[in-house]
């Protein structure tokens, strides 16, 4: 069993970046697929981006419409994923969730990941 835990959301103005954290424990956290997922009010849960490790090694994916604002990171030593938000807008208001899968996949799909953190309020004020 793997859990997560995010943090970091809150509330921040267009323009601003703000960096969400999702703490990992539990399992063999070596060769992880952790994924980022959004969900604004009203709408469907969305894919924002995610990062494959193995063997120290991570590869990152985005979304198409997501490239260039949005980073994964990874800090090894204390199993936690960040990801970074740039040049926020009032549109990226979500709860942010990140997700995991102890299989080595690159997956934009829901239904791949198996452990869900409990999600973070990002909101953007214009």
């Amino acid at each position: 069993q793997v859990q997560l835990v995010e943090s970091g959301g809150g509330l921040v103005e267009a323009g601003d970046s703000l960096r969400v954290s999702c703490a990992a424990s539990g399992g063999s956290l070596s060769s992880i697929s952790l994924g980022w997922f959004r969900q604004a009010p009203g709408k469907e849960r969305e894919f924002v981006g995610t990062m494959t490790w193995t063997s120290g090694v991570g590869s990152t994916y985005y979304a198409d419409s997501l490239k260039g604002r949005f980073t994964i990171s990874r800090d090894n030593a204390k199993n936690t994923w960040y990801l970074e938000i740039n040049s926020l807008k009032p549109e990226d208001t979500a709860v942010y969730y990140c997700a995991a899968t102890l299989r080595y996949m690159r997956s934009t799909r829901i239904a791949d990941y198996e452990y869900w953190g409990q999600g973070t309020q990002v909101t953007v004020s214009s």
